[in-house]
Parts: C-alpha cells; structure tokens; sequence
C-alpha cells in the first residue's frame, strides 16, 4: 500500500519489523507540542505504515491504527480496524514499491492531517499492478501516542 487495500489491487511475513514500529511508536510517546518534532513524528510513522504493508505486518500496523480506525478506499469501501487488518494478510498482494509523495501535515492541538500522493507497484494474484493515488489520513494524540483514526484513499491516473 501507500494506502491500497487487498480487495483492490490486494496486501506475511514479520522479520521483526514489529519491534521497530513500537520503537517508533515510544519515540512518539513523548507529546511536546512542538510542530516541527511532530511532523517528522508523523512522516516516520507514515513511513513505517508503508512498510508494515509490503511486510504484511498487521502486528505493526495495528499499533499505528485506533481501535475505532475508519478505512474508505477509493472504490467506497468502508473498513473498520479488524477488517483493514485482514485485509493487510491477504498473501496473494506482493507489492515491491510503495511510496509517498508531496506529504504535508497540517497540525492542531492533538490532531493531525496528512495529505499525500502514494505509489504501489507489483502484484496481486500473479497479474502486475501499478497504482497511483491520493490519500488522506487523521492522527489523533492520545494516550501519549499518535495513532491514525482515519483514512481515506482516491486514484489518480497522472504521476
């Protein structure tokens, strides 16, 4: 993925990526309020998303998703956290890139917004895919930790 659901275009194996998100995540616990460490706390978990989904790591990424998390991808599919994390373990996705572009975050208080352009390629179910597309995603602070509580996708055909 950046953002690709399985039942799209499809999304393992864990080589102890999983330490590594909550590494991340306990660099984030630590709230300042200060704009500039939030942001680059916000790129790198944006980052470690991207390669929870080519990992297939739904360990990580239930870690970086609230338990109230709403998915809609850019068919209309509407997700809550357990089915986007089934999703994520569907092993006939094998992606070999995924990317995020032109990112921005726009902070508040506890809230976070984060625009972007993504890139997925490989394959879903042996047929090769090259996806482009938009996504947005709101991080909430809380519990001296961010976690996305939404998410919402859209294609794009120009690079």
């Amino acid at each position: 993925m950046r953002h690709v659901t399985l039942h799209n275009y499809g999304v393992g194996k864990s080589l102890g990526f999983s330490a590594v998100v909550f590494a991340a995540m306990a660099l984030t616990s630590a709230h300042a309020g200060d704009l500039d460490a939030d942001r680059s706390k916000l790129l790198a978990l944006e980052n470690l998303w991207n390669m929870a989904q080519v990992q297939h790591d739904s360990k990580a990424l239930e870690e970086l998703v609230s338990a109230r998390f709403v998915y809609t991808d850019d068919d209309g599919t509407v997700m809550n956290k357990a089915q986007f994390l089934t999703d994520n373990k569907d092993p006939e996705y094998n992606a070999t890139l995924v990317t995020n572009d032109n990112v921005q975050v726009i902070t508040y208080s506890n809230v976070a917004i984060v625009i972007g352009k993504y890139h997925t390629k490989g394959s879903y179910k042996g047929k090769p895919f090259d996806h482009w597309g938009r996504f947005t995603d709101t991080w909430l602070y809380e519990n001296h930790s961010w976690q996305c509580i939404a998410t919402h996708t859209n294609s794009i055909t120009s690079k």
